[in-house]
Formats: structure tokens, C-alpha cells, sequence
């Protein structure tokens, strides 16, 4: 399997296997498979631009994300439809949807995995991430955050694994990457293991990342999850003119302890 590594700091280290995982009590999931808008009990969602204090969620994104409404956000044949379109909705060209377990569900440590497609055509943005429950109190970076899969349409099956905490934001976060084939047709498993020593990521069980977690880094508190398909942006990019609708596909997701 063909793999690229980017270190940023000394905090990472390789693996490169397959590993049994420790966590085995299934804790919590959604299999998706209840048609209809997201359970309610499970999720909520971030709305609009993140505008006025950080327009575009502070990374000059284009798209407005909704609440509630089918054609961003959907549950149909057993998976989690998260579609952005081009369509003018408010201060935005595009629209697309973002749910969060905040306030719903968080977890310290354990394995976090998610089964998905991502959407294809280039400017696009998916990501299946974490941000620590504290950030109301905390702010970001200092709350931390686990970037569990992020994809850019502008270059196709490169998977990014990062992390994000203070003195390490923005580009300057620490992350490696991994190329896969037909992540945009075909499903694969996207997953983190997290305990008190270690960050691990992982694509279709493969070891590709690893962190050396310490008491100076936030990642020994509680996290939520968050789903979205961005569009554009500092990650993103320019957006492809003849760009009409995309979809992120997700099967299940598991949180095991």
C-alpha cells in the first residue's frame, strides 16, 4: 500500500501495520439505518458561516451549512448522506450541512471509526473530526482537535490524519497523510485509537500515523465528533466552475472503549 508521511514535530512517529485493537466494547454508533433527517438524539448541527467573528468557520470556506433539511443532510439506504450543492442560500453560493455530537455525546479515549465515501469534483472538503468538549470555555486550539480523516477533490485518495492544539494550528498542525485507492468510489474505514499514551490513525485497519500523547497536550479529556462536507477554503481550494452537487456517504460510526 502505497504511503506518504509528513512529520511535523517529534511528537510523531511511525508504525506502518496492522494492529489488533485494544477497544472492544462498542459504546456508541449510528448504523444509519432509520430514513429521514439524522436522529435527533444523536446529533445536532452547526448552521450558517460561521460569520460575523470567523466567516467561512474561520478557513474562508463558501458554503452556508443548514439545519434540517434533506438536501443537505439525509439518511437513505442504511447511510448518512451529507451533499453540498451549488446553489445560492443565504450569504453563500453553496450549501452543505455539519453535524456534531456535542452536547449529545463525548468520550475520553478509545477507537473512533467511521465507514464512508467521499465525495469526488475538486474544491471539495469532507472530514470526519473531533474537537474537545471544553472549546466553549477553552477556545480553540487550546480545546484541541483530531482530524480522523480530512480529503481535498483537488488531490484525489491523499488522506489526511492531523492533529490541531495551541502552537500548532492552522498549517502548522501535526499530521501525515496516506494515498488509498477509490476513496470517492468505493467505501473504507476511517478510524483513530486514543489512550493516555498514544493518538493512532488508521485507513481499512492500517497504522499510518501515530502521536505520542503527554499531559501537556489537550487529548486527555473528553471529545465530540463532528461530520461535514465544506467546500473551498484554505484547505479546499478554488472550486471547479462546472461543480453542481457532491455527496460524503457514511455507512456506520462506531465508538468503541
Amino acid at each position: 500500500m502505497p504511503l506518504l508521511l509528513l512529520i511535523s514535530t517529534g511528537f510523531v512517529f511511525l508504525s506502518g501495520c496492522k494492529i489488533q485493537s485494544k477497544f472492544q466494547k462498542l459504546v456508541w454508533s449510528d448504523e444509519f439505518n432509520e430514513p429521514g433527517l439524522p436522529d435527533t438524539s444523536k446529533w445536532s448541527y452547526n448552521v450558517g458561516r460561521g460569520c460575523p467573528q470567523n466567516c467561512g468557520w474561520g478557513n474562508n470556506e463558501l458554503q452556508y451549512y443548514t439545519e434540517k433539511r434533506r438536501e443537505n443532510a439525509r439518511v437513505e439506504n442504511g447511510r448518512l448522506v451529507i451533499e453540498a450543492r451549488k446553489e445560492t442560500f443565504e450569504d453563500a453560493a453553496y450549501t452543505s450541512a455539519r453535524l456534531v455530537t456535542k452536547n449529545k455525546a463525548d468520550w475520553k479515549y478509545g477507537r473512533v471509526e467511521a465507514r464512508a465515501k467521499l465525495p469526488a469534483g475538486i474544491g471539495t472538503w469532507p472530514a470526519i473530526w473531533m474537537l474537545g468538549a471544553n472549546i466553549d470555555t477553552a477556545g480553540w486550539p487550546v480545546c484541541g482537535e483530531i482530524d480522523i480523516m480530512e480529503h481535498k477533490g483537488s488531490r484525489l485518495n491523499k488522506i489526511y490524519g492531523t492533529l490541531h492544539f495551541q502552537g500548532y494550528s492552522g498549517d502548522n498542525g501535526v499530521g501525515g497523510t496516506i494515498v488509498i485507492p477509490n476513496v470517492t468510489t468505493e467505501f473504507h474505514v476511517y478510524s483513530i485509537e486514543w489512550d493516555s499514551t498514544s493518538i493512532k490513525f488508521f485507513v481499512d485497519g492500517f497504522n499510518y500515523l501515530s502521536f505520542k500523547n503527554q499531559s501537556v497536550v489537550p487529548y486527555n479529556q473528553k471529545f465530540y465528533v463532528i461530520l461535514n462536507l465544506a467546500m473551498g477554503g484554505n484547505f479546499g481550494g478554488a472550486v471547479d466552475a462546472a461543480f453542481k452537487s457532491a455527496a460524503m456517504e457514511i455507512d456506520y460510526i462506531r465508538v468503541y472503549q
